[in-house]
C-alpha cells in the first residue's frame, strides 16, 4: 500500500490531490500536515484511509517524529506561504518560513535514511522578468527571481540540488505556473475576482465597476485537477533531480480573465486600476513551455480554461 505524506494538506491542492488519490490510486494512506485544520471533511474515501496532524513544520523534532511514525513512500510538499503579495508585506516571516519547512523536512528525510520519494513544488515566479523572445520559458532558462517569495523557491531548488548530490536524496522538482479552480482561496487573483464578480452580479446588477491591481499582467493559467494529476505523474515517474514546469503553454492578460467570467456571467464590468494593489515589481508575462513534462510523462492539460473560469464562479455562487 502506498503511503502519502502531504504538506500544506489543508490548502486545495492538497484537497484536490486527495481527491485524485481515491479515483486512481486504489488502496493508499494519507497522512496531513498543516499549521491549519481543514475545513473539508476527509472521512467519507472509500480508497483513501487520511490521517492528520496539526503541526508547525518549524518544530524540527515533531517532523523528524511523524516521518519516522509514518514512513512515507511518497512527500508532497505543498506547504508554504504561497502569496506573493503577502512576501513584500512580510519579506522576512515570507523568506524564512518557505525555505526552512522545507529544510525541515528533508533532514529529517535524510538523518531518518527514509526510503522516500519528495516532490518539491517550487514557481514560475523564479523566472522574473523576461524578454517576449524568451517565452515560452523552459526549465533551463536563467533565474531571476523579483520577489521575496520568488527567491525563497529558488533557494529550495539549491537545498535541493545539495540534498540530491550530496546525500543522495530521491527529491524531483516543479516550477508551476498559476492554478486555479474551485474552492480556491480569494487571496489569490483569479478566484479573487470571481468572487467580487459574483457579489456585483447577485446586487442585481448587469453592470458593475471593480478595483484591481495591474490587470495587463500575462499569467499563463492551469486548472487545479490537472496539476494534481501532474504531481502524481511526478512522484510515479519523474526522474530524480530534474525539474519540471506544470503549466498550460499559453498566456492571457488578467483583462482577458475579467473579461471572460463576466461574459459568462452575462454582464459587465468597468475595471478601475488602484495603484495601491500594484507589487513594487512584478513579472510582466509569465509563460512556460510544458514540452518536458509531455515528453517524458504523457501529461497534458485537458480541462479548457474556459471550464475552469466557469467552475471557480460556480463554486462562489454556493458559497
Amino acid at each position: 500500500m502506498n503511503k502519502y505524506l502531504i504538506t500544506g494538506f489543508s490548502g486545495f491542492v492538497g484537497r484536490h490531490f486527495v481527491e485524485y488519490l481515491e479515483k486512481h490510486d486504489r488502496i493508499c494512506q494519507v497522512k496531513g500536515l498543516d499549521i491549519q485544520h481543514p475545513n473539508f471533511r476527509f472521512d467519507h474515501y472509500k480508497n483513501v484511509q487520511i490521517s492528520f496532524e496539526k503541526i508547525d513544520l518549524l518544530s524540527k523534532d515533531k517532523v523528524e517524529y511523524v516521518i519516522h511514525e509514518f514512513q512515507p513512500n511518497y512527500i508532497l510538499h505543498l506547504a508554504s506561504y504561497s502569496s506573493v503579495a503577502f512576501s513584500w508585506k512580510e519579506p522576512v516571516q515570507s523568506f524564512q518560513n518557505n525555505t526552512n519547512i522545507f529544510l525541515n523536512l528533508i533532514d529529517a528525510a535524510r538523518k531518518l535514511n527514509i526510503d522516500t520519494r519528495i516532490l518539491s513544488i517550487g514557481s514560475s515566479e523564479e523566472y522574473g522578468n523576461v524578454n517576449d523572445d524568451d517565452l515560452p520559458l523552459k526549465e533551463d532558462h536563467k533565474l531571476n527571481p523579483v520577489s521575496p517569495y520568488a527567491v525563497a523557491r529558488m533557494a529550495q531548488e539549491y537545498l535541493s540540488g545539495v540534498y540530491i548530490g550530496g546525500y543522495g536524496m530521491d527529491i524531483v522538482l516543479t516550477r508551476s505556473f498559476n492554478h486555479i479552480g474551485p474552492m480556491q482561496s480569494s487571496v489569490f487573483v483569479v478566484s479573487s475576482l470571481a468572487k467580487q464578480l459574483v457579489e456585483l452580479k447577485k446586487s442585481g446588477k448587469d453592470r458593475g465597476s471593480m478595483v484591481t491591481g495591474d490587470v495587463s499582467i500575462v499569467r499563463d493559467f492551469t486548472d487545479v485537477r490537472d496539476v494534481v494529476r501532474a504531481y502524481y505523474l511526478l512522484l510515479q515517474q519523474g526522474r530524480k533531480g530534474n525539474v519540471y514546469n506544470v503549466c498550460s503553454g499559453k498566456g492571457l492578460p488578467l483583462k482577458d480573465i475579467i473579461d471572460i467570467m463576466a461574459k459568462q456571467l452575462n454582464m459587465e464590468v468597468d475595471i478601475h486600476v488602484d495603484p495601491r494593489l500594484i507589487r513594487p515589481a512584478d513579472n510582466r508575462i509569465i509563460i512556460g513551455s510544458n514540452e518536458k513534462i509531455r515528453r517524458e510523462l504523457g501529461w497534458e492539460n485537458t480541462i479548457p480554461l474556459e471550464q475552469s473560469l466557469r467552475d471557480v464562479i460556480n463554486y462562489w455562487e454556493s458559497n
